[in-house]
């Protein structure tokens, strides 16, 4: 019998018009997958190949705009979701509500956006876990305990959904029972099927899977899901291409990514027009048209887009790709290559009476502590040549050293965002509120611009929000809070000045945190009116059985009803 080895894993969900869903599994066989629905809709999908694996994203019609309906997965007419014995709920896709122009009223259904980034897997069960609890395998399980808890309507997962280069001790002994791990890249993922285990490994966790079978996810990738430092500078780049281990690791990185988080960011009609998803899909075996597609992605960054667009009611989300999209010339840098840069306009600028609020989901933070952005600026003027070859190689060596890699780092590319908040804020039809959505920096906080120019009618603001379940070691507590202090403000002046850096358009200060510890941020969006909470993971006791549960530390309205 065919068996599920993955998911299912709940992504696209539209309830305006022709109330659509899509379902992403991992089957153990070839097979058609199917998924029904109470009431009637239902959806099937025939498995592809890659690398030795089956996969298969089912379009899921006919679901009713306002309802929640529970679903059930077959494979080949068997049924193997939810388990005959599942300790969980029922798996169920939800659809919002219409929109209506008519905005903020009493009617106006909530929209629960939850939002983190950078998650080790969860510790096996009956194993203590060094880094405390998972944030995404307590909010299932807060969710089984309560099923009419408010739960997200969408889950954004801003990076380093895996870590190809931090495996766990589980991994590690997966890796040395296939190759040597005193050869490079030793502990490290080397190909395809070494990718696999890291997603076996994070998407397995019982609650975890429960939660993503029920809950729509949004993702980008960041370095971790391909190596630390990932795109850093053109030097960078060309060494890692010097090393023999490197191609394969790039590109199965982008195989993997497409396969298990790519596809399911994408609306049925995206698919549908999508000629490398219709290629695998008609091939007996699609893993050299996928690998072609990932050795052209990697020549050629630009003439593939990973950023994407999703429209909730009159909320829109626009995932931008700060990795594979950089343009690294030394002199020309660029976070985000021409073409994407534009699309990211166009996307931000169209149909601006249509939108009460904007999020712009950048996995790196466009607002970071004040010393920390302007050392980022000093070190990409030094590695630039502002101060002589001598000082562009020190930048070039540090900037590898301490990850000085962010928007910061890029100038040209901070100022534009900036401009384009400005813009989309300014207008007539301006949303309630811009929200910069991001993760990475293993810390937590608010951040609010002021332009030096006319400030935007929109509230401005970056959320940050990492890790989901990753370790925060003294160093980065003590060095964030020292980024947001005065004298680490004053001190990232000095190096401004010593690197010559032009004056930004933009100053800011942290209205929130900083706080450190596996956390969630949760946006509740009704109308024009925005209210941000952050809940924290508390360990629960293990001497009178209390599990791990997650507490609200903090609770705002950005902007009022």
């Amino acid at each position: 019998m065919t068996g599920l080895r993955l998911g299912p894993l709940l992504r696209y969900v539209d309830g305006e018009s022709a109330g659509t869903a899509t379902i992403w599994v991992e089957t153990d066989r070839p097979c058609t997958a199917e998924v029904r629905c109470e009431g009637g809709a239902h959806g099937s999908s025939r498995t592809f190949l890659i690398a030795g694996h089956h996969y298969a994203l089912i379009p899921v019609t006919g679901l009713t705009p306002g309802t929640t309906v529970a679903y059930e997965v077959l494979l080949d007419e068997v049924r193997v979701w939810p388990p005959e014995d599942s300790p969980f709920p029922p798996s169920v896709i939800r659809t919002p509500a219409a929109a209506t122009p008519d905005s903020g009223g009493a009617g106006t259904p909530e929209l629960h956006v939850s939002f983190g980034s950078c998650r080790w897997a969860s510790a096996p069960v009956g194993e203590p876990d060094p880094v405390g609890p998972d944030a995404l395998h307590t909010l299932a399980a807060a969710l089984t305990a309560d099923p009419g808890a408010v739960r997200p309507d969408v889950l954004i997962l801003l990076g380093d959904q895996v870590y190809a280069d931090e495996t766990s001790k589980a991994t590690r002994r997966r890796l040395a029972g296939r190759r040597d791990l005193a050869e490079p890249p030793g502990a490290e993922v080397a190909d395809f099927e070494e990718y696999t285990y890291l997603y076996d490994e994070s998407w397995s966790d019982p609650q975890v899977r429960w939660l993503l079978s029920t809950v729509p996810s949004c993702m980008i990738f960041d370095d971790h899901d391909v190596i630390d430092d990932w795109n850093t500078s053109a030097s960078w780049l060309a060494e890692m291409r010097t090393r023999p281990w490197w191609r394969e690791r790039i590109l199965s990185g982008l195989m993997s990514y497409w396969v298990y988080q790519h596809l399911g960011n994408l609306s049925p009609a995206e698919l549908a027009a999508d000629k490398l998803y219709a290629a695998v899909r008609a091939e007996s075996d699609g893993t050299e048209r996928l690998r072609e597609f990932a050795v052209e992605a990697d020549a050629d960054p630009a003439c593939v887009r990973w950023s994407y667009r999703r429209d909730f009611g009159r909320t829109r989300l626009l995932m931008v790709d700060t990795r594979a999209a950089r343009v690294l010339a030394e002199g020309h840098r660029e976070i985000l290559d021409p073409d994407e840069a534009r699309w990211v306009r166009d996307q931000a600028l169209t149909d601006p009476g249509d939108r009460d609020h904007l999020l712009i989901g950048t996995s790196l933070p466009w607002l970071l502590p004040p010393l920390v952005h302007d050392a980022e600026s000093w070190n990409a003027a030094l590695a630039g040549g502002e101060r002589g070859p001598r000082w562009a190689r020190f930048g070039e060596k540090l900037r590898r050293a301490a990850d000085l890699e962010h928007w910061a780092a890029f100038p040209t590319s901070f100022e534009k965002l900036a401009g384009l908040i400005a813009e989309v804020g300014s207008g007539p039809d301006a949303p309630a509120t811009v929200c910069v959505l991001s993760g990475d920096v293993h810390h937590a906080y608010v951040a609010e611009p002021l332009w030096r120019t006319d400030q935007p009618r929109s509230r401005v603001v970056q959320l940050t929000c990492s890790p989901v379940h990753n370790s925060i070691p003294l160093s980065i507590r003590l060095g964030f809070r020292f980024g947001w202090s005065r004298a680490g403000r004053r001190l990232g002046r000095a190096f401004a000045r010593h690197g010559r850096v032009a004056a930004r358009s933009v100053t800011w200060g942290k209205t929130g945190g900083p706080w450190f510890g596996n956390q969630l941020m949760t946006l509740t969006l009704r109308g024009r009116s925005a209210r941000l909470s952050l809940a924290q993971v508390r360990e629960g006791d293990g001497e009178s059985g209390a599990a791990a549960r997650l507490v609200t530390v903090d609770e705002r309205e950005l902007a009022p009803e």
